[in-house]
């Protein structure tokens, strides 16, 4: 669990990128000329990889398992559904900034896309390990669940306390985290 947060942390100490709504003098990461679109867009992708490796780690938990397993297969489903859902809005998260800045709609659309890219290839790599690498799977779920929460600390609760006086952001993590929780009991 630790090894997950601390590869996370790891990763945003060294690749450049910046936080919505922050100024280029706020951008993290190594230092670096980049503009401040690119930056956005690093941010958001650094974000992704443990979304796919969390559903990548449950879909090979499901090949581990077997068949007979229904609850993994139907919480493999439900994660995947439920980070899947969220994509959206984060799609749009890159994308809108970005055309704002006076980017054209289709590289900007572009640019949405690319940020989401890591997560089939992350989830991808996480099966693998946990196929190839039958007693990695408690520990592969550990890091996965480590690097999403510190994903959570990191990015989504100061992003959703920017605007003082405002609980919309606390408001979509409880109806997030709602949605999930109907996901998990509904389809298991």
């Amino acid at each position: 669990f630790l090894f997950g947060g601390f590869f996370l942390w790891s990763i945003d100490k060294f690749l450049p990128h910046l936080h919505q709504n922050q100024p280029i003098s706020n951008a993290e990461g190594i230092s670096t000329k980049w503009r401040r679109s690119i930056l956005l867009v690093l941010a958001i992708t650094l974000h992704n990889i443990p979304e796919g490796l969390a559903v990548g780690v449950a879909f090979g938990a499901l090949a581990v398992t077997g068949p007979e397993s229904s609850s993994t297969l139907v919480s493999a489903v439900a994660l995947a559904i439920g980070i899947g859902l969220q994509n959206f809005p984060e799609g749009a998260a890159v994308s809108i900034p970005l055309r704002r800045d006076g980017m054209s709609r289709r590289k900007a659309f572009f640019y949405g896309q690319a940020s989401g890219i890591v997560e089939p290839i992350a989830g991808v790599i996480g099966a693998i390990f946990v196929i190839k690498m039958t007693f990695l799977l408690p520990y592969a779920l550990a890091f996965a669940a480590g690097a999403m929460i510190y994903v959570v600390a990191e990015e989504l609760i100061p992003t959703a306390k920017e605007i003082r006086h405002d609980d919309s952001g606390t408001i979509g993590v409880m109806f997030g985290f709602a949605i999930m929780m109907f996901l998990d009991v509904a389809l298991g």
